[in-house]
């Protein structure tokens, strides 16, 4: 399998400042570190962030990771327009394939992801958000697939992540008219699953995802990989797929200290082994 440094043009440098990675204990804080141009995403900006996905697939003592925005304002502007308007024809592609890329790269982590959206998210902004698994925003964020007003349409996963998110018709909506919501609509239709004031946004997301990280790592992860292969499938199928997840955590050692756990009237201590 080729490495993500081999899927960009070789002159897209390695920037490590454009992405960076905070570990807290268990969990992660992926943050894109661009606030003076809303956190788009560049070519360079991808590839580090594709990089550092790649790095963190592999470390299983990661529990669960959060992907933010550097700053107050933005959390993701989606694709770095003025990049984009001076790229060469040719490039264009890599570029499109690469941002793709990123949203499945994010979507296909074994650990959960929590999207924490403390400020705007538009175009490939919210189609960052929508291939994490929960969503987390402050009460002043908005959000929209706005790509119809610029002549073309979601290409990194929007029209197919929204609808099966909310709905067909609610994601109609949003795309085909490019209009923008804020976090009140967005916690009402599902498109967020938690709202918080922005002082405390940071704190609500690390509890949610310390929740998560408190609870038996391989389950977590089986469950996360039976929803994400089940809930497209036949319900037979899907049935299989859940079946199999569970063959994962019969053997561990963490169900039989969940087991002796409750029988000693205390807290678990997880291993994720």
């Amino acid at each position: 399998m080729s490495s993500i440094a081999d899927q960009f043009p070789a002159d897209v440098p390695d920037q490590p400042e454009l992405v960076t990675a905070r570990r807290e204990g268990d969990l992660v804080w992926l943050t894109i570190e661009r606030p003076e141009v809303m956190n788009c995403l560049s070519f360079p900006t991808l590839r580090r962030f594709r990089t550092l996905l790649e790095e963190l697939r592999e470390d299983l003592t990661i529990r669960c990771i959060m992907i933010t925005g550097s700053g107050e304002r933005a959390f993701c502007a989606g694709a770095d327009l003025k990049e984009r308007k001076t790229m060469p024809a040719e490039r264009v592609p890599d570029f499109v394939r690469n941002i793709r890329g990123l949203m499945d790269d994010v979507a296909a982590m074994p650990q959960p992801t929590v999207a924490v959206v403390q400020g705007f998210a538009f175009g490939g902004g919210t189609e960052l958000m929508l291939a994490c698994d929960l969503r987390i925003a402050a009460a002043e964020a908005s959000f929209g697939l706005t790509e119809t007003t610029l002549a073309i349409i979601p290409g990194a996963g929007g029209t197919q992540r929204l609808p099966r998110l909310i709905g067909a018709s609610r994601a109609k909506d949003l795309i085909l008219t490019g209009r923008k919501l804020d976090a009140t609509e967005a916690e009402r239709i599902g498109l967020v699953n938690r709202v918080a004031p922005r002082a405390d946004l940071a704190e609500a997301a690390a509890e949610l995802a310390g929740t998560i990280a408190g609870n038996g790592p391989v389950a977590v992860r089986a469950a996360k990989e039976a929803i994400d292969r089940g809930t497209e499938a036949p319900m037979e199928e899907g049935l299989e797929i859940e079946a199999r997840c569970y063959d994962k955590v019969l053997p561990t050692t963490d169900r039989l200290e969940a087991l002796a756990a409750f029988a000693e009237k205390r807290r678990p201590r997880y291993t994720g082994s």
